[in-house]
Order: structure tokens, then sequence, then C-alpha cells
């Protein structure tokens, strides 16, 4: 499945007014780390389309966001809901947990 690229441009539109639940991946194509949660992200995505939106946001083309969300270390995963911040994943995370995370939400 590819997932969606997010910009500091569309951020708003693509996922603060998203109807459904976010889950964006906060990565860089240098991070070995984001290459590893990569897939776990992936099947997510896949596993809960119908009621989670996924995306992807490259913290070196894209600076405004993650700055205004405080993101100090990648990978993070932040799930957003109605607009709001809900959740903060930093590090890589096992596929159980961030389901267990993403499912208080959906």
């Amino acid at each position: 499945m590819d997932i969606p690229s997010v910009t500091d441009a569309n951020f708003d539109e693509e996922v603060l007014k998203s109807p459904l639940p976010v889950l964006i991946d906060f990565w860089a194509a240098w991070c070995v780390p984001c290459r590893m949660i990569a897939p776990t992200v992936e099947q997510i995505a896949e596993s809960h389309k119908e009621k989670l939106k996924v995306a992807k946001m490259n913290v070196d083309e894209n600076m405004k966001t993650p700055g205004k969300y405080g993101i100090r270390g990648i990978p993070t995963l932040l799930l957003f809901k109605g607009g709001e911040l809900k959740e903060t994943m930093v590090g890589v995370q096992s596929k159980d947990k961030i389901i267990e995370i993403v499912s208080k939400h959906l």
C-alpha cells in the first residue's frame, strides 16, 4: 500500500480537516529506525483503511509542521482526531502497541 505524503502546505486540509482520525508518520530518508517502522505503518494503513487515514511527512522537506508539534526525534507518530492532537509516539513501536493506542480513538 502506498501511503500518501503530507506537506506543510496541505497539512491542515489533509490532517486537521480529515473526517477520519489521522495517523501521521514523521520520517526522513536517512533515518534507519524510520525505515524499520515503515512496514508496520503500512500494515496498519492497510488493515484499518476504512476507519483510519495514514500519512507520512518527510521532516527534511517540511520543517514548519514538525516544529509546530515539537518533534525532536524521528520516527514520530502523531494521531489526530477532529483536528486535535490525541497521541504522540516517539521511536520504533511494535505493531500491537500502535494499534492499541490508535484503537482508543476509532
